[in-house]
């Protein structure tokens, strides 16, 4: 059902405005496209750094009555307690890490590669990136929760991103995944991550949604994290 993402258009790419030494992979949220975030990214872009948001392959959703839509794993409920696609979960997450090992093959070391996401993609970015043994640059996840995470720190045993510097954004108004589940996760991180390295922060009056602050704050944490070299 979520297999290597054959099925799945190429991503939306912006590329570098001179030669690419770093690169963000930003993953959408559940139903979407990569085209809106590439647009988004495109409006933050640093000249040396190369934008790829791919878009998740189509399958039935059990969240919306297994209507098909683009999905990166099953979704069964949004409560904290509510069963999780455990297999689609893991395979997600080996299908973002060959697409990190081939920006290596194309000349990016993942030390300089951000992973980042919104919703369902920022949770998907944080379980590859805690479960990854390629160094990366950082984590961007907006608006979202830490799948599996009773499975952790144990899954994080041979993780090579115990320092991974990570943003973590969330609307205060948040309907949909309550600000409660950001904060849950957040604190969740800081017992598998350095929690010195975890950047926690809220945007009044936001919902499910992304405002001009937290593309800020996100332009300002790539640009910390991957410099000119």
């Amino acid at each position: 059902m979520c297999g290597n993402n054959m099925s799945a258009p190429l991503p939306a790419i912006v590329p570098a405005a001179r030669k690419a030494t770093a690169a963000v992979i930003f993953l959408h949220g559940l139903g979407d496209t990569g085209h809106g975030w590439a647009e988004a990214m495109a409006s933050i872009r640093s000249p040396h750094v190369k934008y790829i948001c791919p878009h998740a392959p189509i399958m039935p959703v059990s969240l919306n009555m297994n209507m098909s839509m683009p999905s990166w794993f099953d979704i069964i409920g949004l409560s904290p307690d509510a069963q999780e696609d455990d297999a689609g979960i893991k395979q997600a997450a080996e299908n973002i890490k060959a697409l990190i090992d081939q920006e290596v093959k194309n000349g990016i070391p993942s030390h300089r590669i951000i992973l980042g996401g919104f919703s369902q993609g920022g949770a998907l970015s944080l379980y590859t990136a805690l479960t990854s043994n390629q160094k990366l640059a950082g984590v961007v996840a907006l608006s979202c929760w830490l799948p599996l995470r009773t499975s952790f720190p144990q899954a994080a045993a041979s993780c090579t991103n115990k320092e991974v510097p990570v943003l973590q954004c969330h609307g205060e108004s948040d309907p949909l995944v309550p600000l409660m589940f950001g904060s849950m996760t957040s604190e969740k991180l800081k017992t598998i991550v350095n929690p010195a390295n975890i950047h926690f922060k809220t945007y009044p009056g936001l919902a499910h949604s992304s405002c001009n602050q937290e593309m800020t704050d996100v332009k300002q944490f790539i640009e910390k994290q991957l410099p000119p070299c």
